[in-house]
Order: structure tokens, then C-alpha cells, then sequence
């Protein structure tokens, strides 16, 4: 008999940054694959209301980059677990001479040390289940941005820990790299207030057409990527790091 390929029927995933953009559009889709979610985010709000709206779907309101909270909330209170996305990331824009250190420091202390936070805390459920993690990182992490000096670094540091647990793990667990082009969500639309206000749907046109394909992706389609990754199709993919950029890098 056939079966529906790309179920996650009694799986249960931990979405970092879930509760909204790629994170949340993962959050739903993993959902009606069947999987059991829980949904970490900062914004304790958005975060309880998409998991009352997701069957089976819990909230877990953290700063990713407090040591201490991460072991405590998510380490400790999750028991059992098969999948793991590192959603959760903030960005800023800047050439070197433009970056200052407190907010170069504050990028890597989201963006890669509350990765590594994260995932250190999950390894005994992930290692017990042999489980799936997906990191998602960015085409900056591939390719230099212009004025991304401090994301670029990074996303950069995403692509090589994803690679590297892939060496030091190579059978008991599988670890990807999803790296998206620009995507059109909350991310963008924080960057589009803070540094083009009097300017956006001309900077928002600007962003469509950097993509080869003449369009921003969509929250979903990280999603679905994502979904493929946790699944038992992918078994065989494991270190890899896929683009979804609208042809970006290729061009």
C-alpha cells in the first residue's frame, strides 16, 4: 500500500523564533504533517496563540541566547524529541567601518551562540531519537552581501556548525542547512521600518527583483524544505546546505 510521503506522524519538533515569518509557517506545516510542536519565541503573545490555534502545539517563551534560560526551559523542559529547526535570528545592516562591536557581539550572541545554546541543550533527545536538525542560515552565509558585514559573519558561522556536526555525528543524527534569499516576512518588514520608512515599497520592489526570479520567496517554502529535510524521504541527505534563493547564487 502507498503511503503519504513526508509524514511526521508522532514525531515531536522544537521550532526556535516559531511563532513568527519562517518559524511560524514551519510551526504549521510540521503540524499538519503530524507532528507535535513547540513553538520558542521571545514574543510570549504570538507564541501562545499559534500554539492554542495548533493541535497538540505548546508554547515556550525564551531568549535563546540566555544560557540559563535554555537550559531550564527547553533542555530540561523537553523530554523526548525528534526534530529541531533553528529559526530564531535577527539581522542588521552595515559595511565593517558601520558595525559597531556591541552590535556586532549582539548578532553572534542571537544568531550563533543561541544556536549553539539550543542545540547543545537537545543533543541527549536528539542523539536518543537519532533525530533531524535543520538550521536555517542564509544566502549570506554563501556570499557576501553588500553592507551585511555582521550578518554575513553570522550566517557564515550557521553553514560551518551545520557542516561540522555532520562530521562529529555522521550516524547518530542528521544535520542540514536550509539558505534562503531574501523572504518576504516580519524579518523584512522590520527592516524595511527601520531603515526605509519614507521609502519601503520602493526598497520592498528593490528586494523582489534582487532575486533572479523577480520575487521575494515565501515563509512557506522554507517551510516545506524544511519539512522534506525532517522527513524520512530525506534519510540520505545529511550535511548538506540547499539554497532556495530565486537563482541568487546562481546568477
Amino acid at each position: 500500500m502507498a503511503t503519504t510521503p513526508f509524514r511526521l506522524d508522532g514525531k515531536h519538533a522544537l521550532i526556535t523564533g516559531g511563532a513568527s515569518g519562517i518559524g511560524e509557517q514551519a510551526s504549521r506545516v510540521l503540524t499538519a504533517a503530524g507532528a507535535t510542536v513547540v513553538i520558542v519565541d521571545r514574543d510570549a503573545m504570538r507564541a501562545e496563540a499559534l500554539a492554542a490555534e495548533l493541535p497538540g502545539a505548546r508554547a515556550i517563551v525564551c531568549d535563546i541566547s540566555d544560557e540559563a534560560a535554555v537550559t531550564t526551559s527547553i533542555g530540561k523542559g523537553v523530554p523526548a524529541l525528534d526534530i529541531l529547526i533553528n529559526c530564531a535570528g535577527i539581522g542588521l545592516v552595515g559595511g565593517i567601518e558601520e558595525t559597531a562591536l556591541a552590535d556586532f557581539q549582539r548578532l553572534f550572541r542571537v544568531n550563533v551562540e543561541g544556536t549553539f545554546l539550543v542545540t547543545r541543550a537537545l543533543m541527549p533527545q536528539l542523539l536518543a531519537s537519532h533525530g533531524s536538525i535543520v538550521n536555517i542560515g542564509s544566502v549570506a552565509g554563501l556570499i557576501g552581501v553588500k553592507r551585511r558585514y555582521a550578518y554575513c559573519a553570522t550566517k557564515g558561522a550557521i553553514t560551518s556548525m551545520t557542516l561540522q556536526l555532520a562530521v562529529d555525528y555522521p550516524t547518530q543524527l542528521r544535520v542540514n542547512c536550509i539558505c534562503p534569499g531574501t523572504v518576504e516576512s516580519p524579518f523584512v518588514e522590520g527592516y524595511l521600518d527601520k531603515y526605509h520608512k519614507h521609502e519601503k515599497e520602493e526598497m520592498r520592489a528593490q528586494l523582489h527583483a534582487r532575486q533572479p526570479m523577480g520575487r521575494m520567496g515565501k515563509p512557506v517554502e522554507i517551510a516545506y524544505m524544511a519539512l522534506y529535510l525532517c522527513s524520512a524521504e530525506a534519510e540520505f541527505v545529511n550535511g548538506s546546505v540547499l539554497t532556495i534563493d530565486g537563482g541568487w547564487t546562481a546568477a
